[in-house]
């Protein structure tokens, strides 16, 4: 069945408001009216202009054949959606009788018919789900957080005008979500059409940049600084982590990029992922005399050279 482009036939937009199908609708009226055109198709014309004008100039119709037209792609066959089932009653708005019973198969499929010169369509659609992402701190992860967020949704206003309105809802992000993972709002999506149910709205979880922290799925990367005597010594250092402060030890010549796995203090779960310590040694500023005397000190009596192994 071939897709009938009401819009093309009127000649507007798809963003066109209320006032410019009217208009248009007029203006191909007086140009294709049997009873004053000239034209050889006038009365072909005019009952494609009718079809169209019967469709658009309703906005709960015209919802609904946008909603099926979205995903059609031109020489495609055109057949409606198996979920075509709900209530619009056509009294026939500039058609007549007659003109009723001869519209095209498509808008016959489309709108359904319940007898000469009337037609009741049922169309009912689950409305579209969206998508969002919300950004949450890593301790959310660990400990559940509620969060409110701010959507837009579409609307039209009394012209036919198609606008963004805005509203607040409250967020519950259970404990041990991950990254990537998606939190469903049933019901929070784009309403349905015809009295179908509004579909969901899925948040993509992405936590909040942190020089600290990267995630893998559940596990957690952190890095710990160390002085230089505490990487070649070894000691027992306090961390402060995301689930709690923990005693740590340092073992002996260790260097920058050594890991310390801590098991299950990762992001909660079952199971729950392993806390990874990244130490990174820094050194202290040779800002004062003291400190650069110690620095030449170690430059003398340990003869170190970390390049000797390079290209070796």
């Amino acid at each position: 069945m071939q897709f009938k482009d009401y819009y093309q036939i009127l000649g507007v937009d798809k963003t066109a408001t209320a006032d410019e199908i009217k208009k248009s609708y007029r203006k191909l009226a007086r140009k294709y009216h049997p009873d004053v055109s000239k034209e050889a198709d006038a009365e072909k014309k005019m009952k494609e202009v009718n079809e169209a004008n019967e469709v658009l100039s309703d906005p709960e119709k015209r919802a609904a054949y946008d909603q099926v037209g979205k995903g059609y792609r031109p020489g495609q066959d055109f057949q409606p959606p198996p979920n075509w089932d709900a209530g619009f009653e056509f009294s026939g708005g500039g058609f007549s009788g007659a003109d009723m019973g001869d519209t095209s198969d498509f808008f016959a499929n489309l709108f359904g018919q319940a007898g000469r010169g009337r037609r009741h369509s049922q169309y009912q659609a689950r409305g579209e789900d969206r998508h969002a992402k919300i950004v949450i701190e890593l301790q959310d992860a660990y400990d559940g957080a509620t969060r409110t967020i701010t959507l837009q949704s579409p609307t039209t206003d009394a012209q036919g005008r198609v606008y963004t309105k805005e509203h607040a809802i409250n967020v519950r992000v259970p404990k041990g979500v991950k990254a990537g993972q998606h939190i469903r709002l049933s019901g929070q999506g784009s309403p349905g059409i015809g009295g179908g149910t509004a579909g969901d709205l899925y948040l993509e979880i992405q936590f909040k940049p942190d020089a600290r922290f990267r995630t893998e799925g559940r596990d957690v990367f952190q890095t710990v600084p160390v002085t230089p005597w505490e990487a070649a010594l070894g000691a027992s250092v306090e961390v402060v982590t995301p689930s709690g402060s923990v005693q740590v030890k340092v073992p002996a010549n260790s260097q920058t990029g050594r890991k310390l796995r801590l098991k299950a203090r990762g992001i909660p779960g079952d199971p729950a992922g392993d806390l990874y310590l990244l130490l990174e040694v820094v050194l202290p500023p040779a800002d004062t005399e003291a400190a650069r005397q110690l620095y030449e000190t170690m430059a003398r009596e340990l003869a170190f050279n970390p390049r000797d192994t390079m290209g070796a």
